[in-house]
């Protein structure tokens, strides 16, 4: 369950630089208005068709924000981490609309919340407000629009190959299952994969793991 608390300082604007220079008014409506809130692993932080009342500022920890099909199909859309805020959020607040996806913790999270109607006001108040959150609205969307390009233009077993190269070592500790919803697929179609690549010397699979032998051939899958 979350905790939500006020704040009582600004000390937290050290993890995103361009705040620091806030003007005394925006500073004033941030210790006035925003909140802190923690939460623990599998909590919910939005769900699809549910409105947006207040911006985020992530402090530290991880969700996974996600858009789910008819059928129960999940695909990765992003990750939210310490310094970073959440695109979807942003452009629910700007357009009045609601979440058109939704978001889970995967690691314990810290975050600072500014109520809509604070944002509002510092968006027209604040020319340093503004300036961050339009930034980081559109760095965000490029990510979204590489994410677009990966999922209609690239062939799956090249996505499947990025994936995989992704962790920092040979052993990558993922269900075929977790796989398949980073990919945006079905289970069976990531196993047979995996098991093509298997047969190639390229990975060795194993039981909630699989060690990858031949990173060079991965590399070569993805270009």
């Amino acid at each position: 369950m979350a905790h939500i608390k006020p704040i009582t300082d600004l000390d937290w604007l050290v993890q995103f630089p361009a705040l620091m220079a806030l003007e005394p008014e925006a500073r004033s409506l941030l210790l006035k208005h925003a909140r802190v809130v923690e939460a623990p692993v599998g909590t919910i932080g939005y769900e699809e068709g549910t409105p947006c009342h207040a911006y985020v500022l992530r402090l530290a920890g991880q969700s996974r924000v996600f858009k789910l099909s008819s059928s129960g199909r999940e695909i990765l859309l992003y990750r939210v981490t310490g310094g970073e805020t959440c695109v979807l959020t942003t452009t629910c607040l700007l357009g009045s609309s609601d979440y058109p996806a939704s978001t889970i913790v995967e690691e314990p999270i810290r975050d600072i919340l500014v109520p809509a109607a604070a944002f509002h006001e510092m968006m027209l108040e604040s020319r340093v407000f503004r300036r961050f959150v339009m930034e980081n609205y559109g760095a965000l969307i490029s990510d979204l629009i590489v994410l677009l390009d990966e999922v209609a233009f690239h062939s799956l077993d090249a996505r499947l190959a990025k994936l995989l190269l992704e962790e920092p070592g040979d052993q990558v500790r993922r269900t075929h299952q977790q796989l398949a919803d980073e990919l945006g697929t079905a289970r069976e179609v990531v196993s047979r994969q995996l098991k093509r690549f298997e047969i190639k010397g390229w990975l060795a699979l194993g039981r909630g793991k699989l060690e990858l032998l031949d990173r060079a051939a991965l590399e070569r899958m993805i270009h």
